[in-house]
């Protein structure tokens, strides 16, 4: 598991709209690389949009934040639409970001065992430290958690 003072490894991966986005073109900005579950889910819509409704004040701190999880393009680009999410998702299809991270984890759910997508969030400084890493994600006051 990576941990605070790690470099964050450097991914690639297509956004909501096949435009490829690399973690290394945000070199000398703070960036928030949240994982999430699923689109569209009461949880992960509850986090996207408290990022969502307090994303001018995550800029004005100078945040970038990038959203992860397996899902696909499409389904990607149905969530921002459906809640007007003014941030790029990434499709980690293959799973290669969730892994890297080490986010990619065995979960339980009604006995049943499974693998899934941890919620963690991690901040990278501008010269691609974890500044921080937030594993106990408050959905309804994500921004709150980033900014104390």
């Amino acid at each position: 598991m990576l941990k605070i003072g790690d470099a964050a490894p450097d991914f690639e991966a297509k956004d909501q709209n096949g435009h490829l986005v690399k973690l290394s073109d945000f070199r000398g900005k703070k960036v928030v690389l949240y994982f999430y579950p699923k689109d569209d889910t009461p949880g992960c819509t509850a986090q996207a949009c408290n990022l969502r409704d307090n994303h001018k004040a995550l800029l004005a701190k100078g945040y970038v934040v990038l959203g992860v999880s397996v899902d696909d393009e499409k389904s990607h680009q149905k969530f921002i639409q459906k809640f007007n999410l003014p941030f790029p998702l990434l499709a980690d299809t293959d799973k290669q970001i969730v892994e890297k991270y080490g986010v990619w984890q065995e979960k339980s759910m009604y006995g049943r065992k499974y693998m899934g997508t941890m919620r963690y969030t991690f901040v990278i400084d501008e010269q691609g430290t974890i500044e921080d890493l937030i594993t106990k994600v408050d959905t309804k006051n994500h921004t709150a958690q980033l900014l104390k």
